[in-house]
């Protein structure tokens, strides 16, 4: 008998299946207790009411709303004026799509229509951004209810009883308004001056600790930024608590913007920065947090070269906008120096201009609306219990924000499973009646307990919830067990069949062609960052600025669309691991660029444009590259005053041959 040899490919699963798999590890997370509370109360308080009043069933109701509020909209970090939008609208829409789904309830094959258009327009909808991502899953997701389980009279009765569960979570997550005001906007920008100062210690750690750093400093400060600027949209007169929190935010930038220069300081010496710097920068972070705006005394040692000079002059400036010395702190000085967003009708309007043209779109709500019609059509031609359930697998697993199509029917399977166990638990040992609230108490907090864990987590909370409901209504009992089951995977099948395998871009990449538009504008930042900034046109720090940050956020749109196809199956999944080390040379690419320009303004000569032009040349050929289907050879080395170690080109040079090297045949790389 052959042994296996613990490094062997026969002792492990493949590297697409280990990749799917993972999520199934819980990620690390922070129990989010204010909205495990509210859980609690908003689903097991209408069941209660429901119970004495006599009218258990209309109290489920009510607690389905609070339920998709919960999924969909609830979240711990959002301000609470956010919270009004993230909970109102998507509440709205599932308003919107129970009503539908009642009044073609039994109506045969004019349902099935009525559905599948609603899943067309669900799934352009989704496409916009996050609100209308949870808007568009429940106008879709109620409607399948509505369009197949039996409401209450007239037919509006429903749409009421869900947008009251819906308004209680919503009621609930705001009653702390009046005392904790502004509150989640200071904690957003002290989180974000905290994970700088864990990227100004990860610089000495190594490209791979820097680089996750920097991501989640990217992360941080989009979200930021947000939140604020959504204010600053909404609001015609400036506050002035907001327009310093923005100036804050603002004094972050040129202390981000010389994070890469002090990277690469690091790599050549080996020597960490002194522990007084990131220590300063917590202090900063702690003075926001408190909304304290007197004076921040910092310690910090003496600079020794550009990038800690450069470094020192940015904490300076941060603890000047906290103190107020700053002119960015003073409200008729403030500017939004990475962008401020348009009207709220502006931005709507252009969302819509734009869902109605993009290939996107209509892509996926095509695929959607194929999933759903199958579904639909099935359970009308084929007697299947609940059959509702096969449409609403499709729906959660379409969803195109939870990762890919492949991924999530795997785990919402795994998910349903785990969740099914519980629930059989559940129906068949808790009494009916007052013990279904204690049970609810007890089930309902599990959901965002888990939920930040992973989908497979949040699958396996929500499930014995959903059957606790439903038997609440129907009195059928374990009975619920298997049907929730075999239609559960149904609905992954239709969605694994019609969703993934019969769509060519489920196989051939079309993440490439988003990379190569990257690596354009990459070449792009880098030419405007070695130009004269005294000559006539060229974009101001603010502008470089914003392109960065645009840059830094396309980077992590398409880290992200990376990482959902490294977990799915081949070819797709080893496609876009050979690509994936292309992405980390452009980060690099970015960072390196950066880190010239701060050397440059703190006393480093500035190179020949001629010499900045051709890097920037190099990367459009390597776009063209990406986007065709030809290869690069490794470009040559040419000689220049710039190859000493110390020119300010030099790092930038070797960072845009090692993305170039990714891409030349001798990688393997398939372009």
């Amino acid at each position: 008998m052959s042994r296996l040899c613990p490094g062997s490919h026969l002792s492990s699963p493949p590297g697409w299946l280990a990749r799917t798999l993972d999520p199934l590890k819980p990620r690390p997370a922070r129990t989010p207790w204010p909205a495990v509370v509210r859980a609690g109360v908003s689903m097991a308080l209408p069941l209660a009411v429901g119970i004495a009043s006599g009218y258990p069933a209309y109290g489920a109701l009510v607690s389905m709303g609070g339920l998709s509020s919960v999924i969909s909209g609830d979240s711990p970090t959002s301000t609470y004026r956010m919270r009004v939008f993230n909970i109102g609208v998507p509440q709205l829409f599932s308003s919107v799509g129970i009503a539908l789904g009642t009044l073609v309830y039994g109506h045969g094959w004019v349902a099935v229509a009525v559905v599948t258009a609603i899943a067309l327009m669900s799934g352009m909808i989704s496409t916009i951004g996050a609100v209308s991502s949870a808007s568009g899953m429940l106008l879709l997701m109620n409607a399948v209810v509505g369009a197949g389980l039996p409401m209450p009279e007239p037919w509006w009765a429903g749409a009421v009883l869900m947008g009251a569960g819906g308004l209680l979570v919503l009621l609930l997550s705001l009653l702390a308004w009046p005392l904790r005001s502004g509150l989640p906007e200071r904690a957003a920008v002290a989180d974000t001056y905290r994970a700088v100062a864990d990227l100004l210690e990860a610089a000495a750690l190594g490209p791979s600790a820097y680089a996750a750093a920097r991501q989640n400093v990217t992360q941080l400060l989009n979200q930021s930024y947000d939140l604020l600027l959504s204010h600053r949209a909404r609001d015609h007169g400036r506050r002035p608590d907001l327009v310093r929190l923005v100036g804050r935010l603002n004094a972050l930038i040129p202390v981000v913007e010389a994070a890469p220069a002090i990277h690469q300081c690091t790599e050549r010496s080996g020597r960490p920065l002194p522990v007084a710097v990131p220590t300063a920068v917590r202090t900063l972070a702690d003075a926001v947090d408190r909304g304290f705006t007197g004076p921040v005394a910092l310690r910090l040692p003496e600079p020794e070269d550009p990038a800690t000079r450069a470094l020192d002059d940015a904490l300076r400036h941060a603890a000047e906008a906290i103190d107020g010395t700053d002119p960015d702190s003073d409200p008729d000085n403030a500017d939004d120096r990475l962008g401020r967003p348009g009207a709220l009708h502006e931005r709507a309007r252009r969302a819509a201009r734009t869902m109605l043209l993009s290939g996107v779109a209509w892509r996926y709500g095509l695929r959607l609306a194929l999933c759903i019609g199958l579904a639909q059509t099935l359970t009308s031609l084929i007697e299947v219990e609940r059959s509702y359930w096969v449409a609403l697998a499709v729906v959660f697993v379409m969803k195109p924000d939870f990762g890919s199509v492949f991924s999530r029917a795997v785990l919402r399977a795994v998910g349903i499973a785990a969740g099914l166990l519980l629930a059989a638990v559940v129906l068949s040992q808790v009494p009916r009646g007052w013990w279904e609230v204690a049970a609810m108490a007890l089930l309902a907090p599990l959901i965002p307990a888990l939920a930040l864990r992973g989908y497979g987590y949040q699958n396996a909370a929500v499930t014995p919830v959903i059957l606790l409901l439903s038997d609440v209504i129907n009195h059928q009992g374990t009975h619920l067990i298997a049907p929730r089951l075999y239609d559960t995977v149904i609905g992954c099948g239709i969605a694994l069949t019609a969703g993934y395998l019969l769509w060519p871009e489920s196989w051939r990449t079309r993440i490439g062609d988003r990379l190569a538009d990257t690596v354009g504008d990459t070449a792009r930042y880098v030419e405007c960052a070695f130009l004269d900034p005294e000559a006539p046109g060229v974009p101001d720090r603010a502008a470089r600025a914003r392109m960065r940050r645009r840059l830094y956020l396309d980077l992590a749109a398409v880290r992200t669309e990376f990482q959902r196809a490294l977990t799915e199956p081949p070819p797709m999944g080893t496609r876009a691991a050979a690509w994936w080390p292309l992405v980390v040379a452009i980060e690099r690419v970015v960072d390196a660029t950066t880190a010239a320009r701060i050397r440059m303004r703190h006393g480093a000569p500035w190179p020949p444009p001629a010499d900045a032009k051709e890097l920037a040349l190099e990367l459009e050929e390597l776009a063209d590259a990406v986007r065709g289907t030809t290869t690069l050879a490794s470009t040559p080395e040419a000689p220049g005053q710039d190859e000493a170690e110390d020119g300010v080109l030099e790092p930038l040079r070797r960072e845009v041959r090692a993305a170039r090297a990714v891409a030349s045949p001798d990688t393997g790389h398939p372009a």
